[in-house]
């Protein structure tokens, strides 16, 4: 399935040499942050769309589904234009929609996993992957069901290129993410391939204080915790203490962190999930001159490069490698060496 690079990372690509592109592609790579439904191949989205109102005109269903729903369904299958980011995050009800179901599910999954990790001019885009996602409960599938049909499609490869982190919405009701929770590490402790858990979502909704016995439980069943942490500037630097306090192993984009959380942060030496384009597509930073990458860097603290969501921020792993290696503006300038040690942070990173 054919995805193709815009933005911040496609003028970055652009700029390389033929050396430096090859560099860059062959250069091992771990996808840390990559959430499922924000990354399947537009293709596959549009093939869900036709099929799902073929259907529900067979069913003469049509007139039954929502208006956000079905408004998003035409776009998908009229091949909308994702100029905006409100273009694409408009799609997410039809995007739930299409995957309600075991089937559709493990298509999308299976389209993430082979845009990642399947070869693409002789070398895969990323050679490990945790995929991420929030389990969901439809009237076709529980939330068991979600997992087992993501997990059927990653433990298709073999240990050491993919897995699941379970990611909890922080406006999830407590039960549900007690639900979630449970399901991981029973699962886990089945010998599927579970490495962790995340908390996403609005990063200004929710009760965080709910959170901490399911984080504390996942933490002593042995599984990972990643943390979406001062994602923007109104996240309020108690609420962001008490989500270091919980000792996560990795943090989302840490972006407003004041020198308390740093000095937190650095003691623990968390892995800084850094998502570039995202940033800057979601104007959290203004430039690359001014990203909080160049902080971390300087401190010599382990960061992980990621993509997020590729298809709002139409970008590529090996887009966002290009942004740290292309000549300021377009990149950081990086010197081969710097972003090889940058690859190893991340695959050094992993949840096992």
């Amino acid at each position: 399935m054919v995805h193709t690079v815009h933005g911040p990372a496609a003028n970055a690509l652009a700029s390389l040499t033929p050396h430096q592109l090859d560099f860059l592609k062959k250069l091992p790579k771990a996808e840390l942050h990559a959430h499922l439904n924000g990354s399947i191949p537009f293709p596959i989205l549009q093939q869900l769309a036709q099929e799902r109102e073929t259907s529900l005109a067979h069913a003469d269903e049509i007139s039954n589904v929502p208006e956000i729903v079905r408004a998003g369904l035409e776009k998908l299958k009229a091949g909308v234009v994702l100029d905006q980011l409100h273009d694409f995050f408009d799609l997410f009800p039809a995007i739930y929609a299409l995957t309600s179901n075991p089937a559709a599910l493990a298509r999308a999954t299976r389209g993430v996993l082979e845009h990642f990790l399947e070869e693409q001019d002789g070398c895969p885009q990323a050679a490990y992957i945790e995929l991420r996602s929030i389990p969901r409960e439809t009237p076709e599938m529980t939330r068991r069901k979600y997992i087992e049909t993501v997990l059927d499609e990653i433990e298709r490869y073999p240990p050491e290129r993919a897995a699941y982190i379970v990611a909890l919405d922080r406006r999830m009701e407590s039960r549900f993410a007690a639900e979630c929770v449970q399901h991981a590490i029973e699962l886990k402790n089945a010998g599927r391939r579970i490495v962790g858990i995340d908390l996403c979502g609005d990063p200004t909704a929710g009760n965080i204080t709910e959170f901490a016995q399911y984080f504390r439980q996942a933490k002593e069943a042995g599984l990972g915790l990643t943390l979406h942490i001062a994602e923007v500037k109104e996240c309020p630097p108690t609420e962001t203490l008490q989500l270091l306090s919980f000792k996560p192993d990795r943090l989302g984009h840490a972006t407003f962190l004041d020198d308390e959380a740093k000095r937190i942060v650095h003691t623990d030496e968390m892995c800084i999930e850094i998502c570039l384009s995202s940033n800057l597509l979601c104007k959290t930073v203004p430039t690359l001159d001014v990203h909080h990458i160049r902080y971390y860097l300087s401190h010599n603290h382990p960061i992980a490069i990621c993509t997020d969501d590729i298809l709002p921020f139409r970008n590529s792993l090996v887009g966002e490698y290009a942004l740290l290696m292309a000549t300021p503006p377009l990149g950081l300038g990086l010197e081969e060496a710097e972003i090889e040690k940058i690859a190893k942070m991340g695959m050094n990173s992993r949840f096992r």
